[in-house]
């Protein structure tokens, strides 16, 4: 057994990115490593336990290290704390209280600008953001989760650890199902949850206290309870930020487990027999998905996000929301009788009899509206003024194609191809893609379908590919990248849209390019591909999703026929914001001046070369944004399926010189909420 004692001089401390640098170093070696830290010690293998110890700047920790590889261990950590872990190293800054004392800075909401100092609000208001559009009227039922009974019987040491593995095993092929089905309809970044889920299930610290808690004859169940509750708590009393979301992901994936353990595997939510208004802390996916459409309402959490997970299914099941509104909300009582607005965000409690007139009168106006909409789904979304937008759909197959024919869509703007990736042992075969994209083709009648190859990567993993454990996937080999490694995988893929071409209009599109030569590269395929096949002048397009990519947009424009916004990622990686962040994400807005800057930037570089510019992220079907999108000259705007009727009419109803005046006001503001109150 070796050891070494070393200072952490990162300005943060081991904290998550540069405790998730040391864990990937220490997985790399047989040895088993140990890490202390004051009176406390963690596996160096497991994010979880390094980040429970709560190292800071300037603190001294041993690593201790005992195997068959035990020097190279040692000297690669050693190798990594000295070069900072992943992080730049500057000076590190001096205490400025004494050592018993603990010095905390602001809170982030102690100094942002509060909703109600940029729009006034009433006393019997509550301020939230706009999750999806929509108005409720009705009484508040707090979410009940079914009641979970432990019971203290013991079997035998080895039928409570085969009911543990069998319990995990199963979670594990839940939340892949969930995972790949999500990402199956275009909801990647909401399927990282169910990533992050499967990696706490494989914590070796985590399993190992509780396969001890079985040792000293505590049933699975408990075992496991306790282990996550107490995981929870350490890691939620850190008071950092930037660790709330694994706090909340321990306490999603441990629920889930223990259901399986003790027979609760339905988990089915409870509701009234009356319709309600659904109030929560916030919403896992799966409890988005599983509200009853009969009983609820709406739905208005205190976290959460307008491009989160609970957000965008919300949208898609035609339920309104409200997210990100605060704790305020968890206290009103139940079944006193509020007002969802999902449209401006704004919650009306106890409301008058002349406030619920009101509302009623925009709730028929607005089911009049949609009612109207659907009525002349078929018809162009050309605004008042005659400018003409293309409205495209999403899809995830061929059943979505058909659907999409039916709600208006004039193409599809983004065929999302991961659908036949997923949830195998093996890649589909030229063919099967072949027979697929055809079918798709046929469907769509000769509209145009822009079929997005293979975007999947580090943080959305295919069981058949094999790729190292990355500190960052979603700065590590995704989308375009990997399949530029991987060239087999994109040139059968190329082929099979080429040959399925001939049956309608297909054209290509490469997803997270980020530079010059990975354009020209995948290009190339293309070319080369065409070549083979006698087939030339397919379209072949790049979705914007990285500021580089927007800022290289002249030079780029030279070599596409177009570009498709991905406001999604575009967003998340031009604000730094993780929008799952359950802290961060109701700042996460593609309304930001910033991401208009760089849409903007875009759009004028497309169109200085002759080329279309077209929007396929959530903003697409955002009410506040279609305006401001259309103003800056995007020439499609590419929606969810029952988002396509909608967003024409919203477009038939506008002026295309207000738009353009309106797009650079936008363009003007300081932030997201002043581009909001634009459009209120």
């Amino acid at each position: 057994m070796k050891y070494i004692e070393r200072v952490i001089e990162n300005p943060t401390g081991l904290h998550a990115r540069p405790a998730k640098v040391f864990v990937n170093v220490a997985k790399g070696f047989q040895s088993n490593i140990r890490v202390y830290h004051g009176e406390k010690k963690a596996n160096a293998k497991s994010l979880i336990s390094l980040l429970t110890l709560g190292v800071e700047t300037g603190s001294k920790i041993k690593i201790e290290v005992e195997g068959e590889d035990e020097e190279d261990a040692l000297m690669a950590l050693e190798e990594a704390i000295l070069s900072g872990l992943g992080e730049e190293m500057g000076e590190r800054r001096a205490p400025t209280a004494k050592s018993s004392e603990k010095v905390t800075s602001p809170k982030l909401e102690e100094v942002q600008l509060t909703q109600s100092e940029l729009s006034p609000i009433s006393n019997n208001e509550i301020q939230g953001v706009p999750g999806a559009p929509g108005i409720a009227i009705g009484p508040i039922y707090y979410l009940k989760r079914a009641e979970i009974k432990v019971e203290e019987t013991f079997e035998s040491e080895s039928g409570e650890k085969d009911k543990l593995q069998k319990a995990v095993e199963k979670a594990k092929g839940q939340l892949k199902r969930l995972r790949d089905n999500m990402m199956a309809q275009g909801m990647n970044n909401e399927a990282d949850i169910f990533n992050v889920h499967l990696e706490l299930l494989d914590d070796v610290d985590l399993l190992d206290d509780v396969l001890e808690k079985i040792n000293h004859r505590q049933n699975a169940a408990l075992a496991w309870q306790s282990t996550i509750e107490d995981r929870a708590k350490l890691v939620a009393s850190l008071d950092d930020p930037l660790l709330a979301a694994r706090s909340a992901d321990l306490h999603d994936v441990g629920y889930r487990v223990l259901r399986i353990l003790v027979g609760a595997d339905s988990g089915t939510l409870e509701f009234p027999e009356y319709p309600v208004i659904v109030f929560s802390e916030d919403l896992s996916p799966s409890d988005t998905a599983s509200l009853d459409r009969d009983k609820v309402l709406g739905f208005c959490t205190a976290r959460g996000g307008p491009t989160a997970h609970t957000a965008i299914i919300a949208r898609a099941m035609g339920l309104p929301a409200i997210v990100s509104a605060g704790d305020k909300v968890l206290s009103l009582g139940e079944k006193t009788n509020v007002i969802l607005d999902g449209n401006t965000g704004r919650l009306t409690v106890e409301p008058d009899e002349s406030e619920i007139t009101t509302a009623t009168q925009k709730q028929e106006e607005d089911a009049k509206w949609r009612r109207k909409a659907q009525a002349s789904a078929d018809e162009p979304a050309i605004t008042i003024d005659g400018h003409r937008v293309e409205i495209a759909a999403n899809i995830g197959g061929l059943e979505d194609a058909q659907k999409a024919i039916e709600s208006g869509a004039e193409a599809v703007g983004l065929l999302r191809t991961e659908f036949l990736f997923l949830g195998r042992m093996n890649p589909p075969s030229e063919e099967e893609q072949f027979k697929v994209y055809r079918g798709i083709a046929e469907a769509m009648q000769n509209r145009p379908v822009i079929v997005r190859t293979l975007d999947v990567g580090g943080d959305k993993p295919l069981s058949y590919i094999k790729m190292a454990e990355e500190s960052n996937p979603f700065l590590g080999e995704r989308g375009i990248r990997l399949c530029l490694n991987r060239p087999e995988l994109l040139q059968e893929q190329i082929r099979a849209i080429l040959r399925a071409e001939e049956y309608g209009s297909l054209r290509i599109m490469f997803p997270m390019v980020s530079d010059f030569q990975e354009l020209m590269a995948a290009r190339k395929i293309v070319k080369e591909m065409e070549q083979t096949l006698g087939i030339s002048g397919v379209q072949i397009g790049i979705m914007i999703e990285v500021p580089s990519a927007a800022l290289m947009a002249d030079v780029l424009a030279e070599y596409v026929d177009f570009f498709s916004i991905g406001t999604n990622d575009l967003t998340q990686y031009t604000l730094a914001m993780d929008r799952m962040h359950p802290k961060l994400a109701g700042k996460s807005d593609g309304l930001h001046p910033a991401v208009l800057r760089l849409i903007d930037r875009t759009v004028v570089a497309a169109h200085e070369k002759g080329k279309w510019v077209g929007v396929c992220g959530e903003l697409g079907a955002d009410p506040q944004a279609i305006p401001i999108l259309v103003g800056l000259g995007v020439d499609e705007l590419s929606v969810t399926v029952p988002a396509v009727p909608t967003v024409k009419a919203q477009v038939r109803g506008i002026k295309i010189s207000e738009s353009r005046s309106l797009a650079q006001k936008a363009l003007k503001c300081a932030t997201s909420k002043e581009v909001r109150n634009l459009t209120n």
